[in-house]
């Protein structure tokens, strides 16, 4: 019993076989004879016509325009070929069964050339108009079909989020929508190379390549577009599409996609990365803004304190020195404190400076007779131009951005060397230049240095500092459309200048 169902399954396993089999001859075979059936169906319609012709004896022209119309189906369904079988076959039904004599063939005879002619040349017209239509339907299609995959594409990159690199996420993205073998981007502003699916070997050097020659171009033998990347008039990568062989304009306009959606997320990176930097310098403000206000209530203390402590008396002359001590130092925190308090009102969008008319050259002397030591104060050389422009500028911001640069040169320069302050008038400008001689900031500091918190190397070793003093000055000159900047001498020592445009014509200043 088991050895018959061992039997019958396997019959019935074979028999399957057998029928898959046979199916897919079947579909092969149907496949194959697709083409051949316009061919067929106009020899049997030129074999129905000519039955049924004969039977109700129609003459020759009746037929003949009967036959032209299966030569012009089979031209415009199955091709030139096929119409001139049914040609020869129509010509030849004309010959044996509507010419005398009937029943017989004659070869020499003209009317059957000329008959084979007429359907060779209908057949032949027909045919290539036929083609050209097919053509023209085949290209409205495929640019139906590409201009909606432009779509898509220029969807998604609008779509497309700032996780993974946006070089890699273009790639694949066109690799899917276009069903290309492979793709290759080339980022010329990074100098990175992006990859998707399998690219032809060697294309990652002609894709470079194409971007230096500045051309589009086709490789047939390859099935590949090279195409650049452009952000208007400028190249700003390429862009290898390899195994298809779609249309120039597609192609491009792939291109121009590609461009716009490297620019997108360079423009998205930078917008994030000023998002964030707002953000930390609004924290920084409010942090530094609660740390300056808690420090100045016990700083006042402080000082109220070791002010009152002299006049209590019976102080020695050790005990003295160092109340004053506590006192230049408790003063020393209420400005720092104070720095930080002002720094972000003075960046703030909403802060406007008081100006009026003002002479650089007496608000310098003023803050160097604010330094505490008449030693200090000595070492300066202030030079007064004969005929000085006064400058539109904020009285206080300026003294405080002098003070700075006084303070600047006393730390980092030679004890008791000299300081030049000097006064040009340039280009509708009053330019003050600080000549200290000590500490050469080397030139790659030199824009830096007036970075927030930043200290020049070798500025730790001269005196303590916070970095905040020169990006102080720096914001007082951009609020009155200034500029400040610095230069070195070598083997001397460090030049400041800064430069504030003249007032009015006209202007009174105080005197």
């Amino acid at each position: 019993m088991g050895a018959t169902n061992v039997t019958v399954g396997a019959t019935t396993r074979e028999g399957a076989r057998l029928s898959d089999g046979l199916g897919n001859t079947i579909r092969i075979t149907r496949a194959r004879l697709a083409p051949l059936l316009p061919c067929v169906l106009s020899l049997a319609g030129v074999a129905g016509c000519t039955w049924i012709s004969f039977r109700l004896g129609q003459n020759l022209a009746s037929v003949g325009f009967l036959y032209l119309v299966c030569v012009v189906l089979a031209a415009v369904y199955g091709g030139f070929r096929q119409a001139t079988l049914v040609s020869v076959v129509s010509v030849a039904c004309l010959d044996y069964f509507f010419n005398e004599p009937i029943f017989s063939f004659s070869v020499d005879r003209l009317s059957n050339w000329v008959e084979l002619g007429a359907f060779e040349f209908t057949a032949l017209v027909i045919s290539q108009l036929s083609n050209r239509a097919q053509l023209r339907a085949s290209e409205a299609v495929a640019e139906r079909r590409d201009t909606t995959r432009l779509y898509q594409t220029a969807r998604r990159i609008l779509l497309l989020d700032s996780s993974g690199h946006p070089g890699n996420l273009v790639a694949s993205l066109f690799r899917e929508t276009f069903e290309l073998s492979g793709v290759v981007l080339f980022d010329a502003l990074s100098g990175t190379l992006y990859e998707s699916g399998d690219p032809t070997p060697g294309i990652e050097q002609r894709t470079r390549e194409a971007y230096f020659a500045d051309a589009d171009t086709f490789i047939s033998t390859e099935r590949s577009w090279l195409c650049i990347l452009r952000l208007g008039v400028r190249p700003v990568g390429a862009l290898a599409l390899c195994g298809t062989e779609m249309k120039s304009l597609t192609a491009t306009a792939l291109a121009s996609l590609g461009a716009i959606a490297l620019e997108r997320a360079r423009t998205l990176e930078k917008q994030y990365h000023a998002e964030a930097a707002r953000q930390a310098e609004q924290l920084r403000t409010a942090v530094l803004d609660a740390l300056a206000h808690k420090f100045k209530t016990p700083l006042t203390v402080i000082r109220t304190a070791s002010s009152g402590l002299p006049a209590a008396g019976k102080l020695s002359e050790l005990q003295t020195e160092l109340v004053s001590l506590i006192d230049q130092e408790a003063r020393k925190l209420n400005e720092l404190a104070s720095q930080l308090v002002g720094t972000p009102k003075l960046e703030s969008k909403e802060f406007a400076p008081q100006l009026e008319p003002l002479l650089l050259s007496r608000l310098m002397k003023a803050a160097i007779q604010e330094l505490d030591e008449q030693s200090d104060r000595d070492r300066f050389h202030v030079a007064v131009p004969a005929q000085e422009p006064p400058v539109f500028a904020d009285r206080e911001l300026i003294l405080t951005a002098l003070s700075q640069l006084v303070d600047n040169a006393l730390k980092y320069s030679i004890s008791g060397s000299p300081i030049e302050a000097g006064f040009i008038v340039k280009e509708a400008a009053v330019v003050l230049t600080l000549r200290s001689q000590g500490l050469v900031v080397a030139a790659a500091d030199r824009e830096r240095i007036f970075e927030r918190f930043y200290r020049a190397p070798g500025a730790q070793q001269c005196s303590a500092g916070t970095g905040l003093g020169l990006s102080i000055v720096k914001t007082i000159a951009a609020d009155h459309h200034g500029h400040v900047w610095a230069d070195g001498e070598l083997d001397y020592g460090t030049v400041f200048s800064l430069s504030l445009p003249v007032g009015p014509k006209g202007s009174v200043y105080e005197q």
